[in-house]
Formats: structure tokens, C-alpha cells, sequence
């Protein structure tokens, strides 16, 4: 069994359900009380998503990539980012480890492609929805991303960073982002990307007439694969 690497913290709220998806995911086929081989590196939330405020997106990619070299060290022989957001700074974490860097939006794209969709509405923070690393990995493997307006953007970013990283899953909150569903939709969205690894927190199939596809869940299971395989 290989040793999967996270880069976690991010919050930790995600990262919990990282560590519990890979590791049922290994006992399931491998039976028993088998478990996964990880290490983690957690970090202070706070302390990142204030660099993310100010747009010290050179300084956190330096931050991550020193964090994943250590992982390697550790005998990781996979690293996972336990969030989306953190992918804008994905070539720099690639540039400090000569270990593979397993990219959160290829499964989604694969998953996306394998069941036909090839126009997605992308649900995440601001920085992953505005800025183009995400749509444009997407879009490579021939998938369209569509997002919600300014006004909804907004709102779902404070959804994120105000509840769902705090731990606080709200019934109003959920309804606002199954409006944003319905709009996206209507511009054409086939399926939609829980792309924020909290959203899945929030919402569930049942709360979507489009199909979800879970991208912390899709990550994990690559993950196992990775780890797993010969």
C-alpha cells in the first residue's frame, strides 16, 4: 500500500471527512480492520485565509509546497490539497516535490465526461469560481464551467467561510444555495460541482433536482486508487 500525503487544515472540517472517507474507502476493499497509509500536515486556517485575503497567493504557494516536501520526506508517495481553493497555487506545490500532485478537478472532469456532462455549474468560494485555474483545468478536458452571479458568488463565499469552516450547517443557507442550483440550470448547467470541500457539509443529492458531483468525495476515491494499485 502506497502513503497518501494530505495537505489539510483547510479546514478542518473537510480534512475530518477526508481522513474518514479514505479510510473507509480502504477498508471496504481491502476488508478487516484495514485502514489507509496517510500522513498530514494541518495548518491554521486562520492564518491562510487571511493570505488569501490579502492575495499572498506567491507566499501560501511556498508555504504549501515547503509543507509537501516534508510530506515526501515522510514517505508520502502522493499529495492530496484537502481543498479546491488552494489549487490556484498547485504548480508551485508541484515544483517542491518530485512526488505525484494529485489534481482535485481531474476526477471531477473525468467523473463529469464519464457520465456525459459536459457543462457544469461550478459552486466554491470566490477565488475558485472568479479566478481561471479551476474552469481552465476543466475546460482541458472538455468541460464548461458556468457560475452563479456577483450577488450569489458573494453570498456563498460567506456561507463558507462564516458557517460551514465554523462547523455550522444552516436550513436557510441550504435553501439559498439550492436557489443558485435552479439558476445555474437555467444557464445551462447539467450536473453541478460541490467544488468547495465543505459544500458537501450543506448539500446532498436530495437537495438537488441536477445531479452533484462531490469533489472531496472524488478526490478521496482517486486517492485510494492511487494507493491501492500496483
Amino acid at each position: 500500500m502506497r502513503t497518501i500525503g494530505i495537505l489539510g487544515g483547510m479546514s478542518w472540517e473537510s480534512s475530518a471527512q477526508y481522513y474518514a472517507l479514505i479510510n473507509r474507502a480502504v477498508r471496504d476493499r481491502r476488508g478487516g480492520i484495514a485502514s489507509a497509509k496517510i500522513v498530514m500536515h494541518s495548518f491554521n486556517f486562520d492564518e491562510i485565509a487571511a493570505r488569501q485575503r490579502a492575495g499572498e497567493w506567491e507566499a501560501l504557494g511556498a508555504q504549501l509546497g515547503d509543507a509537501a516536501a516534508a510530506l515526501e520526506r515522510a514517505g508520502a508517495d502522493l499529495i492530496l490539497v484537502a481543498t479546491n481553493t488552494m489549487h490556484l497555487v498547485a504548480p508551485a506545490i508541484e515544483a517542491a516535490i518530485t512526488v505525484p500532485l494529485l489534481h482535485i478537478a481531474d476526477p471531477l472532469g473525468r467523473a463529469l465526461i464519464a457520465q456525459g456532462h459536459t457543462c457544469v455549474g461550478l459552486l466554491a468560494t470566490r477565488f475558485t469560481m472568479e479566478q481561471p485555474f479551476y474552469a481552465e483545468r476543466l475546460a482541458g478536458q472538455g468541460v464548461d464551467a458556468v457560475i452563479p452571479p456577483e450577488a450569489q458568488r458573494e453570498e456563498l463565499h460567506r456561507i463558507i467561510f462564516a458557517e460551514l469552516c465554523a462547523g455550522e450547517v444552516s436550513d436557510a443557507s441550504r435553501e439559498r444555495v439550492r436557489t443558485m442550483i435552479a439558476d445555474l440550470q437555467t444557464r445551462g448547467a447539467t450536473a453541478i460541482a460541490l467544488a468547495c470541500t465543505e459544500i458537501m457539509l450543506l448539500i446532498q443529492q436530495q437537495h438537488s433536482a441536477l445531479p452533484l458531483f462531490d469533489t472531496t468525495a472524488l478526490h478521496c476515491e482517486a486517492a485510494v486508487e492511487f494507493a491501492l494499485s500496483d
